[in-house]
């Protein structure tokens, strides 16, 4: 990944769950709570989620080969889409079940000092994880709201760990809270309502995800900005007068796809409207580093066509002048 602030919040992540798992697993041998056990798995598939995501970070970063002329950007969108099912099965559907069978077979805890003060250690390594990925999150994010840049972002590293850990925050204080009720109570139902409830909360997280990742799979474009940005930098006044229409895919985080047919006019020379396109493509690349491929097509404004509804500017995805 070229993000470092990505990669830096992945690996606190990695390690902040890595240690939360060992200590959880061993909190639920001493003390039997089925909060303790599905907390230790959600943290081991948290584990394997960022290493999922380093994975596709180090996979995404290979030459195009003539198989793959565009390259391999979009490998790091399928591993965040494995994250979502890895956080929706192993997580939120394990969690769900330890909750419906503590429920119906109540335990009591054992040992109760173990899970609460693995809960409070577990607390604040996923503070420190949670604040590490606001902090770089906040260097790219710019004056988008939290929901906007979950939505917006391009790069699903940075929205993946913010959810992933806002999950297992929640995630803790739900565990918490029912080993509390368990102990004040001595009913060990309690516990279970609290693993219940962190299931679903890991299924929601684990479908936002899922809903966000499948659509950079299937092509996003530009943002709005960078397509303003492309229009500008495009038409000269002069050989260029005008963008007919233009489409932007998104070839990977940092790697843009810009086609676009442009008017020229009539009377221009073959070698002017090369000059012309090579100068745009210049242009464009200096307004919007991540263009990397440019495809410009010349042709011949009509108003009639316009008129008739030709114009495939006001198709989806084109702008049309």
């Amino acid at each position: 990944m070229s993000a470092s602030g990505g990669t830096k919040a992945i690996v606190a992540a990695l390690l902040a769950n890595l240690s939360i798992a060992v200590a959880k697993f061993v909190a639920f041998v001493f003390s039997g709570s089925s909060s303790m056990l599905a907390e230790s798995v959600h943290s081991l598939a948290d584990s394997g989620n960022q290493g999922l995501l380093l994975l596709g970070g180090k996979k995404a970063q290979r030459e195009a080969t003539p198989q793959h002329p565009f390259g391999y950007g979009r490998e790091r969108y399928i591993y965040a889409f494995l994250v979502s099912i890895v956080l929706f099965s192993v997580g939120g559907m394990f969690a769900v079940y330890e909750g419906y069978e503590k429920i119906r077979h109540p335990h009591e805890i054992e040992a109760w000092y173990w899970p609460v003060g693995v809960l409070v250690f577990a607390i604040i390594a996923e503070i420190f994880s949670f604040r590490t990925a606001i902090k770089e999150s906040n260097l790219i994010r710019g004056k988008l709201s939290w929901t906007q840049f979950v939505r917006r972002a391009k790069a699903p590293e940075l929205p993946v760990v913010l959810l992933e850990d806002l999950g297992a925050l929640v995630g803790l204080v739900l565990a918490l809270g029912g080993v509390g009720l368990a102990l004040l109570t001595g009913d060990g139902v309690w516990d279970g309502i609290g693993t219940l409830c962190i299931g679903i909360l890991l299924i929601a997280i684990a479908i936002v995800l899922a809903a966000e990742t499948k659509s950079l799979l299937l092509g996003e474009a530009a943002g709005l900005e960078e397509i303003e940005k492309i229009k500008s930098a495009t038409v000269d006044g002069e050989t260029v007068t005008r963008i007919i229409h233009m489409r932007t895919l998104h070839l990977g985080p940092e790697e843009l796809l810009v086609a676009a047919k442009i008017a020229v006019e009539r009377n221009e020379t073959a070698q002017d409207v090369a000059s012309a396109i090579n100068a745009a493509e210049e242009r464009i690349r200096a307004a919007v580093p991540i263009a990397r491929v440019i495809y410009l097509e010349p042709d011949i404004y009509s108003e009639a066509a316009a008129a008739a509804g030709t114009d495939l500017g006001k198709a989806p995805g084109g702008e049309g002048h």
